[in-house]
């Protein structure tokens, strides 16, 4: 929705002073300067001509926008303003006095980039699709995936552990950034031994980043990166989000982002302490790996 330009507000204001507050109590209401109030009156008391012209400027304008729907900007209004009314007008006028009317394009969303804005590291793949894991924190896959509800997304970063295909560490998030994988990647660092462990990830943007990798190199942690375009690279990775669709997130109808991110905690606490895998002789990932210990 359009937010009431300010001129509108003004012109409001005028009419209800005195019946309905005080110019100063309608001003807050409405959220504008008193003393902008009072230049726009005097303006509208003694216009000068650039003043009268914008304003029969702004008419031509408005007159544009609600005729196309609001899908021309400022330069093709000026296009406009030429081609129906032979006003040869600078676009920067034309965007000031959009500005002042407090209207502007209804243009398509830019989908933000993500792409590769500093120098990016790529490794091997060290993994080279060996999923067995002969002990905890040899081998952990890392990956993000989307979750999308009620017109809103959600970024789901996950770490599994190759040996029990346990959920070591997870963030959520709104941004599908690199903050994403670092905090996942920190909640890992503090729940377990990392020295010496793989750690396996696609070539996004995130993982190939100098910080990620230098906070792996720090705490000797080596990287391993899947191939461009070969999807069995990514295998091992792919299989927890499939079951969390599956078994949770898909069932549901979700409002509102809390619910979203209570019902992940939720699954997975449950896959990691109750969901039993054959993999793991029928046992929880927790109840394999407290076995083993």
């Amino acid at each position: 929705m359009e937010a009431v330009p300010a001129h509108k507000k003004f012109a409001i204001i005028q009419e209800m002073a005195g019946c309905h507050g005080s110019i100063q109590q309608l001003c807050e209401i409405a959220g504008v300067s008193r003393s902008g109030y009072y230049k726009w009156v005097k303006r509208q008391e003694r216009p000068s001509q650039k003043q009268l012209e914008d304003e029969h400027l702004k008419k031509k304008i408005e007159e544009c926008h609600e005729e196309l729907k609001g899908i021309y900007g400022y330069r093709r209004i000026k296009v406009w303003l030429k081609r129906k009314y032979k006003l040869s007008i600078n676009h920067k006028r034309v965007q000031r006095l959009m500005r002042e009317m407090g209207i502007r394009a209804v243009i398509r969303k830019k989908r933000p980039y993500y792409g590769k804005k500093e120098p990016y590291v790529i490794s091997d793949n060290h993994l080279n699709r060996d999923f067995h894991a002969s002990k905890p924190n040899e081998k952990w896959v890392t990956d993000i995936t989307y979750l999308i509800f009620n017109g809103q997304k959600l970024y789901l970063s996950a770490i599994k552990d190759l040996y029990n295909n346990e959920i070591v560490a997870y963030h959520i998030s709104q941004r599908n950034d690199i903050k994403l994988v670092i905090d996942t990647l920190k909640k890992a660092i503090k729940k377990r031994n990392v020295n010496g462990l793989l750690l396996h990830s696609d070539q996004g943007f995130q993982y190939t980043s100098r910080q990620y990798n230098n906070l792996l190199k720090r705490y000797n942690i080596k990287a391993s990166m899947s191939r461009k375009g070969n999807c069995l690279d990514n295998a091992c990775r792919e299989n927890f989000f499939s079951h969390f669709k599956a078994e949770c997130f898909n069932l549901y109808s979700f409002r509102t982002a809390e619910e979203v991110k209570d019902a992940v905690h939720k699954y997975i606490r449950f896959y990691n302490h109750q969901r039993f895998q054959k993999k793991l002789n029928n046992l929880s990932p927790y109840e394999y790996r407290t076995q083993a210990a």
